[in-house]
């Protein structure tokens, strides 16, 4: 292949056009925009006790640096929505604008109307009509959260859970689904449940006064073609924005894996307008992982791009040695942890590619494509690392130094063509 196409192919590797999003109404949240033509939007949650503000605020500012657009916490006592106000000033001290989300659960009614500071300081409350209440009391409770969102010029997230859903609804349609002539499959009614569950509080909260605009859905499930299947249907009934994420995806491995395979698969096909993974970290584990996750999916779709993409081989019986992989591994966690100041110096420089190969099979290929690729030798090949920038080969390293001198070649290249 001639230089100047391997140049058009490294370009054409590039994130790829968006694809058509389901129309849906913008919301604003704080000074983030969710739904429209807006990007997807990550969002994350802390796991800390809010009435720590300290720890909370802390966290909250670990995770926006990360990348978190959106920030929920716990808001479940007094002492927690007494902490709210506390915390947005502490970010806001920080210089974090990142909107913060109450997630109420059964005493929403009371929290807010008691500390009407909190209610100020939160950008959009949560709410999950299967946790406001029983019977009348569901009906004043939730209609007091809506109200004070309502007053307040706050958003509202509808969020109706599998695990949580409002189980006189469910006997109503188990019921009506009984004296079908063809009734259909349980599953299919609780997920039409979890549907109108969402819909009809939604339809409330408008007819209490809350405008269309301030209004996003979810329905979250925690087995993916559940929840596949609950959003494709509930994306064809309404324009709200919706918000995805697996329920309860689980640890490590599996929790990635499941999240990715429900989201990709609705993101694909336009659904979908904020996503978080709700991944249950290791004992001790960096909450920031969900955030990367979240991220990743929507970098390696195309759909948003956030930091420097690494590609990198996975190695076999011709790369015995190591040393690509602690390469590979030291670029891509020097690169993440750049963003925070190339953001803002370097427009652009998250959507590099940096290839760190481990053979001659692929390696000068690969390196070629990438904007800025090196080769390094594998068992048996002369000891030597060829670097490409922008497809041409323009230094071959070699020695004990070769990860330090590389490192400087591509922060070279972010000043040079991002500065």
């Amino acid at each position: 292949m001639a230089q100047s196409s391997l140049i058009s192919a490294r370009r054409m590797s590039s994130p790829a056009s968006p694809v058509p999003r389901r129309p849906s109404v913008p919301v604003a949240i704080g000074t983030v925009m969710v739904g429209g033509d807006h990007p997807v939007v990550v969002q994350s949650m802390t796991n800390t006790d809010t009435a720590d503000a300290v720890g909370t605020a802390v966290q909250i500012a670990q995770l926006a640096k990360a990348g978190s657009e959106l920030v929920r916490i716990t808001v479940n006592s007094d002492e927690a929505a007494a902490a709210v106000p506390e915390i947005r000033k502490r970010l806001d001290d920080m210089g974090l604008s990142v909107p913060l989300i109450g997630d109420f659960h059964f005493n929403g009614h009371k929290l807010l109307t008691k500390h009407p500071a909190c209610a100020t300081a939160l950008a959009k409350y949560r709410i999950n009509p299967g946790n406001v209440g029983r019977g009348k009391k569901k009906d004043e409770q939730f209609a007091t959260i809506v109200e004070l969102a309502r007053d307040h010029a706050k958003p509202v997230r509808i969020g109706v859970n599998w695990g949580s859903l409002d189980q006189s609804l469910v006997v109503r349609l188990m019921d009506e689904n009984a004296k079908r002539a063809e009734p259909l499959d349980t599953a299919i009614v609780t997920r039409e449940a979890l549907i109108t569950s969402a819909l009809e509080s939604a339809q409330r909260a408008e007819e209490l006064g809350l405008r269309h605009d301030q209004i996003i859905l979810s329905v979250k499930m925690s087995g993916v073609q559940d929840l596949i299947a609950v959003y494709r249907a509930l994306a064809t009934r309404c324009d709200y924005p919706l918000h995805l994420g697996l329920t309860e995806a689980g640890m490590g491995s599996k929790g990635i894996v499941a999240s990715t395979a429900a989201l990709s698969v609705l993101l694909q096909e336009g659904i979908g307008d904020t996503i978080r993974i709700s991944l249950t970290p290791e004992p001790g584990g960096d909450r920031t992982q969900e955030v990367i996750v979240a991220q990743e999916i929507l970098q390696t779709m195309g759909l948003r791009a956030f930091t420097p993409q690494v590609v990198a081989c996975p190695g076999c019986g011709r790369t015995t040695s190591t040393t690509f992989q602690h390469l590979a591994q030291d670029i891509q966690t020097y690169l993440r942890h750049q963003m925070p100041v190339w953001r803002s110096q370097y427009p652009g420089v998250e959507n590099l590619t940096v290839a760190v190969m481990g053979c001659v099979v692929n390696g000068p290929g690969e390196s070629k494509h990438a904007d800025i690729g090196i080769s390094l030798p594998g068992t048996g090949e002369v000891p030597v690392a060829p670097v490409y920038v922008d497809g041409e080969k323009t230094v071959t390293l070699k020695g004990d130094a070769i990860a330090q001198e590389f490192q400087k070649i591509v922060d070279d290249y972010v000043v040079k063509r991002f500065g």
